[in-house]
């Protein structure tokens, strides 16, 4: 894993280096960006700005398009090599005058206004498109997405093959994709602004930017990891803050009752991350130092459950300790086992456990004593959640051929899906308030039913503890095994904590 040797601060974020990225000389008014400027011969110059308090980049531009042989428009732009995934909340300001002024996402292999380049673009009138120059002063052609009027914009390379993700926020993405588009390797990335007009300069405002490089071919599960981004999310209006990062794998954030702390786990240890001072401190655990990502608090925050890997005992055994720390108390006495929920009154813990070589979900006494099964159906049933007022229990199960969430009463009665099997959908978990259930949702195309892995597009989608309706997506994630694995709600139900990840090299910068 490529180690982390220094901190930048810029624009007051940090901005993370490995000795394989250049510092590069920072413009307090770009964030993640290396430069800014007109492409082409613009007859009104444009600008651009990031505002830190905002998290939010402002762009203008002018220029007659970006089509035809030839290009005229504003860009923000970093240089980068290899893979990545683009993300961005993106609008146009304002009412403006050609119905084809237009922002998104470039790709470009140089700043000459013929340059061949990809662009995933969001017009005026609403038209989405994945724009794309083969060679140098070649005509522009086009791919027309199914959806108009997104603002949610994802472009990703992979080798030659660039892959657009538009969506209306709240929505699932639309897809589609140019393959065998040679830019070079090291090309510049960035958010442009085109006004369709040369005599007139247009606003483009773009919110929660993302670059990620994503995980290689190569990289071996559980063995090698990615950099990590804990950020916190407001489920109203889906806005994320990025509040620290690592070159590490850091997993599953818990929030405690008081909502001053954050618990993970990383490399086998726990962390507490104090909100207020932006830093982490290891929890002590005593000599249980195993722990994976299934770790839970009570409801009352004054207990912590672990589950941590014991090999002579078969797996991930349970224990409960004071989460001030101490010395765990071994609950299980065989694996694998693994704890996601505590009921209200703290007498019992729910668990996925693998008996008979068969995963199910069990119930047993936080004190310790006799298993009882809850489930029984063919298939992995996994992260058993109790509802607030201790009626029921939410899991995820795939015995139906598609992991779907499940509700059933305390005492595994009454069995029931509530999603319908369009995605892979895993641990929900349910808001203080009792009103909401979020869940991690997987692609079928990426991943099979029983599988949860590292590094993959996700999304966080919200829907009633009833089931009823259709499920919100509120967040679009490069992760996945760690992004909300265990309860992560704010006591006050408004906000979410989660693990974004990505290549050190790109790791995004905190958002102060």
């Amino acid at each position: 894993m490529k180690t982390l040797h220094t901190f930048i601060l810029s624009l007051g974020v940090s901005l993370l280096a490995t000795t394989t990225v250049p510092v590069l000389a920072q413009k307090t008014s770009l964030g993640i960006f290396e430069g800014n400027g007109d492409v082409g011969a613009v007859l009104k110059p444009g600008s651009a700005a990031y505002n830190s308090k905002t998290r939010q980049y402002d762009l203008s531009g002018s220029g007659y398009n970006v089509w035809f042989d030839h290009d005229e428009f504003h860009f923000m732009w970093k240089r980068m090599k290899g893979d990545f995934v683009l993300y961005t909340r993106a609008e146009l300001v304002g009412k403006g005058v050609d119905p084809h002024r237009k922002v998104g996402w470039m790709v470009r292999s140089s700043l000459d206004g013929k340059s061949p380049h990809i662009n995933a673009v969001e017009h005026g009138d609403g038209l989405t498109s994945l724009q794309f120059r083969r060679t140098a002063g070649a005509n522009t052609e086009e791919v027309r997405s199914k959806l108009t009027h997104a603002d949610v914009i994802q472009l990703e390379r992979k080798g030659n093959t660039y892959t657009m993700r538009v969506a209306k926020f709240g929505e699932p993405f639309t897809t589609e994709q140019v393959a065998d588009l040679n830019l070079g390797d090291e090309v510049y990335v960035g958010l442009f602004i085109g006004s369709h007009n040369k005599d007139v300069l247009e606003r483009g405002v773009f919110r929660d930017v993302r670059i990620s490089a994503p995980a290689p071919e190569s990289l071996v599960p559980y063995r090698q990891y990615l950099g990590s981004n804990l950020e916190i999310l407001d489920v109203t209006t889906g806005n994320r803050q990025v509040i620290f990062n690592s070159p590490k794998s850091l997993q599953a954030p818990n929030w405690t009752p008081d909502g001053k702390t954050l618990i993970y786990n990383s490399d086998g240890l726990m962390y507490t991350f104090n909100l207020a001072k932006g830093q982490p401190t290891v929890l002590n655990t005593g000599e249980v130092k195993n722990n994976n990502n299934d770790h839970v608090l009570s409801f009352d925050g004054k207990m912590i459950g672990l589950s941590s890997g014991v090999k002579e005992l078969g797996g991930s055994i349970i224990y409960t300790m004071p989460t001030k720390g101490g010395n765990p108390k071994q609950i299980t006495p065989k694996g694998p086992s693994y704890l996601h929920g505590w009921s209200p009154d703290k007498k019992q813990l729910v668990f996925t456990g693998q008996r008979n070589n068969e995963f199910d979900i069990y119930r047993v006494p936080s004190a310790g004593g006799e298993e009882v099964q809850l489930t029984t159906a063919k298939g992995l049933d996994d992260g058993p959640e109790y509802s607030p007022d201790g009626k029921y229990i939410y899991f995820n199960s795939a015995r139906t051929g598609t992991m779907q969430i499940y509700r059933m009463k305390a005492d595994g009665s009454e069995q029931e899906a509530l999603t319908k099997g369009e995605f892979h959908d895993w641990f929900p978990h349910i808001s203080p308030d009792g009103k909401w259930m979020v869940f991690l949702s997987f692609l079928k195309e990426e991943v099979k039913a029983d599988e949860h892995p590292f590094y993959k597009h996700v999304y966080l989608r919200m829907l009633p503890v009833s089931g009823v309706g259709e499920p919100k997506v509120i967040a679009y994630i490069y992760g996945g095994q760690g992004t909300i694995n265990t309860p992560s709600w704010s006591p006050d139900s408004k906000r979410l904590a989660f693990i974004s990840n990505s290549e050190v090299s790109s790791i995004s910068p905190v958002e102060k």
